[in-house]
């Protein structure tokens, strides 16, 4: 029925037709590409589309871009959207109980942007442990000649690496640190049993047999503020948390207080719970290390991403199994 509504709308010849869901500052570098091969519904167009308001209801197809919120009312305006292609790694920006409500298939990034957020995610724990943001601003500062002392920092290699969500990411995070000489325990929806690191079930034992905490799972209403004061007070003093998931995984609050009272050892954030506002405490900090949600932002993954999206709009009208698609 939807093909048969489209064919009212649009000439036989037509290029198929996509709507493009973003927030009006979201652009991709192939966007101009996408016009070449499909009939592109942007409702932030400039100027807008006189046709966009018929040939929306009609549409089969979406691209749902970055982290853009597609809520049950946004589907409802488009009663004919069979598939949404996702451009990220999370999916707690979409209302996946509507999709699945309306048998509407949905993709993710999959594993375009899994290295870069790997290696982001050693990187934030390898920069808290040596302190190399500290050094900077200390040499950079002037500091150096006038004081001729640094504090110590920690060894990364042997280190006790707790991974929340052995993932994609995880899994690739596990191997780096691997390589570093260092114990790699984990908790996860499942137990991976084909992998060789230990598996708690409680994220309290793992916080508890851990000195780098690493959270990389997906944020959904169960693993909202998983991180909490009980976490935190099992990691201990010593004991450093990374996040590269999402910042409402942690109680930020409670975060703060923590580094705060030096309750536990420091911590690599490159997302919070209100982006982009930071706490004004954990600018002060030293054993603190901040980035702005940019874990995977490089060329590399972009390149990876455009092959991920393009395929699997090219797929969808074509018939073809989908990649990274999601189990609803």
């Amino acid at each position: 029925m939807a093909a048969a509504s489209a064919d009212q709308h649009q000439p036989p010849e037509s290029p198929p037709l996509l709507i493009l869901h973003r927030f009006p500052s979201f652009k991709l570098s192939f966007f101009p590409f996408l016009r070449t091969k499909y009939t592109v519904l942007d409702p932030h167009a400039d100027p807008p589309d006189p046709s966009f308001p018929a040939l929306s209801k009609s549409a089969r197809l979406m691209l749902c871009v970055g982290p853009t919120p597609l809520t049950s009312d946004d589907l409802v305006n488009y009663p004919a959207v069979e598939c949404v292609v996702g451009s990220s790694a999370g999916l707690n920006h979409l209302d996946l109980d509507a999709c699945r409500r309306r048998r509407i298939r949905v993709t993710s990034a999959g594993d375009a942007f899994s290295d870069d957020v790997a290696d982001y995610a050693v990187g934030l724990a390898i920069d808290v442990l040596r302190r190399i943001s500290s050094a900077d601003r200390f040499v950079r500062a002037g500091s150096w000649p006038a004081r001729n002392e640094y504090s110590l920092g920690s060894k990364v290699s042997g280190k006790r690496v707790g991974i929340v969500g052995l993932g994609s990411i995880g899994s690739r995070i596990a191997k780096r640190f691997d390589a570093f000489g260092c114990t790699v325990t984990y908790t996860s929806r499942n137990k991976k049993s084909h992998l060789p690191y230990t598996y708690y079930a409680d994220i309290l034992d793992l916080a508890s047999n851990s000195d780098v905490l690493v959270v990389c799972c997906a944020l959904t209403n169960e693993t909202h503020h998983l991180i909490d004061k009980d976490v935190m007070a099992a990691l201990g003093k010593r004991g450093i948390i990374v996040n590269v998931g999402r910042g409402a995984l942690i109680d930020e609050k409670e975060l703060v207080e923590f580094l705060v009272r030096g309750e536990i050892g420091g911590a690599g954030l490159d997302v919070f719970e209100n982006e982009p506002r930071v706490p004004k405490e954990l600018l002060e900090l030293d054993n603190v290390v901040l980035s702005p949600h940019k874990a995977v932002m490089t060329p590399d993954s972009f390149a990876a991403l455009e092959e991920m999206v393009l395929g699997n709009l090219e797929a969808f009208f074509a018939n073809e199994p989908l990649k990274a698609e999601i189990e609803l």
